[in-house]
């Protein structure tokens, strides 16, 4: 069996990385800036594969994404895809800082393709997620709630506006870009996200991000070793 996490930043990836002391492969994925990280845990191959960098960077968004997930299926063929990572919420439904929910659904929210029915179902992507993450949830205790993803790491009205009209509770960069490529590969995809920022608090994002990315992280790595347990020893693949 192998678990692959697709994940963008290198502070969301580091502490888990440590934890499992998983090894670096160097070159793996050149002339890609992809990173791959591999090692074993409770028999399991466990892959790390992080966007990489451009211009002394991490690469976030979906293009990024996208290369990313594109290039570990292919070449790792993994069973089951995680994308990990923080993201923003919104109070009034709930959510708090370094607060750490599986996705229960994803898709874009700033892809506006006029036209007739079938190329708003297009844009929207609403990509399945892994039939078994409610179960997860479930049984450690975690929260659910749907993925949004757009380019920008603000929100614009018309922004708000789609998620609101769609129920989405989590904010990202990344999320649907990696459903839709597991999505052309029949890989089933699972989401742990821990929140960075309220989207409703009134504070400016940047920085609220900035301030909390830290003890997200951290709330990220316990969760994700509770995710890989799970996988490893409960579920009959």
């Amino acid at each position: 069996m192998r678990i692959c996490y697709v994940v963008a930043m290198v502070a969301e990836a580091q502490p888990f990385i440590e934890r499992y002391g998983i090894r670096k492969v160097e070159g793996f994925f050149a002339p890609l800036p992809c990173q791959l990280y591999e090692g074993e845990v409770n028999g399991v191959t466990l892959n790390v594969v992080l966007n990489g960098q451009q211009q002394g960077s991490d690469l976030v968004g979906c293009e990024a994404a996208a290369v990313a997930t594109l290039s570990a299926i292919q070449q790792l063929h993994p069973d089951i895809v995680v994308n990990s990572g923080t993201c923003g919420a919104f109070r009034e439904k709930g959510a708090d800082i370094a607060e750490v929910y599986i996705g229960n659904g994803v898709m874009f929210h700033d892809r506006r393709v006029p036209g007739d029915d079938a190329w708003g179902t297009q844009s929207l992507g609403n990509y399945p997620v892994w039939e078994g993450s409610q179960a997860l949830a479930e049984a450690l205790g975690m929260k659910m709630g749907k993925v949004t993803t757009g380019s920008s790491l603000d929100m614009q009205p018309c922004d708000l506006e789609m998620i609101q009209k769609h129920g989405g509770e989590l904010k990202d960069m990344e999320g649907a870009a990696v459903g839709f490529v597991c999505s052309l590969f029949k890989t089933p995809i699972l989401y742990v996200k821990s929140v960075t920022d309220l989207c409703d608090s009134g504070a400016e994002t940047f920085e609220e991000f900035s301030r909390n990315l830290h003890r997200a992280c951290e709330t990220l790595k316990t969760a994700n070793e509770q995710v890989i347990d799970y996988l490893t020893k409960r579920v009959n693949w």
